[in-house]
């Protein structure tokens, strides 16, 4: 999953960014309101975290510009304003959630998680695939009962095949969603990953749950593709 902090204290920038990307999320990182919407209109993310007293532009300003250009991305505030008004301001404009500053970093991680899950359509933390179930709370998943050992880079591109099972996803999106900006555009990383990811699940099961759709993408089901190479 790939998100935006707009936040412009390098202090919070630092730890909230460790500990997104240390739950195995892709962080990119804007510390005014201008930069933040420039990231925000150029870019696919699955949330945007967003402070609301930025330089430049204010993070409300933002967050309306966005919603009027149709962007639909969920966004959670963070703010030091916590009156009801203040609120009901921020909701109005178009934020999914609302979290007040000083905030544990477990609550902002839950929030983050819940707009997640929300972008995707799933109310539960845990998506089933045949034999094969991804909890994207704990951050781990089971295959005929036992566990996947995976790095973070592969549980998190099993969890995003997952959130989007049964469709073809393409390699950009792959690469937009879990690889960093510098990612080199002519490396076949996912491919790479993608097949590491099929040998571990082979270990596990006989069910092919990774499908290539040529010319597509992949596809994470448990019915069989016609032209996957299983």
């Amino acid at each position: 999953m790939r998100l935006l902090l707009v936040e412009d204290s390098p202090r919070l920038q630092k730890s909230v960014s460790a500990a997104l990307r240390r739950t195995g999320y892709s962080v990119d990182v804007a510390g005014d309101g201008e930069e933040g919407l420039w990231f925000a209109q150029t870019h696919d993310y699955d949330a945007i975290v967003l402070d609301i007293m930025l330089p430049k532009l204010d993070g409300l300003t933002v967050l309306r510009r966005l919603r009027e250009k149709g962007q639909s991305t969920h966004v959670l505030l963070l703010t030091a304003k916590d009156t009801v008004p203040d609120r009901v301001l921020g909701l109005e404009s178009g934020a999914d959630d609302y979290l007040v500053k000083p905030f544990a970093l477990e609550e902002m991680l839950a929030r983050v998680q819940a707009l997640c899950r929300r972008a995707y359509g799933k109310k539960n933390d845990v998506i089933a695939v045949g034999p094969l179930t991804v909890d994207t709370r704990a951050r781990r998943a089971l295959c005929d009962g036992r566990p996947l050992e995976l790095t973070t880079r592969e549980f998190s591109l099993l969890e995003y095949l997952a959130r989007r099972r049964g469709e073809p996803v393409a390699r950009a999106e792959i690469e937009a969603h879990i690889y960093d900006e510098n990612a080199d555009p002519m490396s076949n990383v996912v491919d790479s990953a993608v097949c590491i990811l099929r040998k571990k699940l082979s270990a596990l099961t006989a069910t092919a749950l990774i499908h290539t759709r040529r010319g597509f993408g992949y596809v994470l089901d448990d019915a069989v593709a016609p032209d996957s190479p299983r």
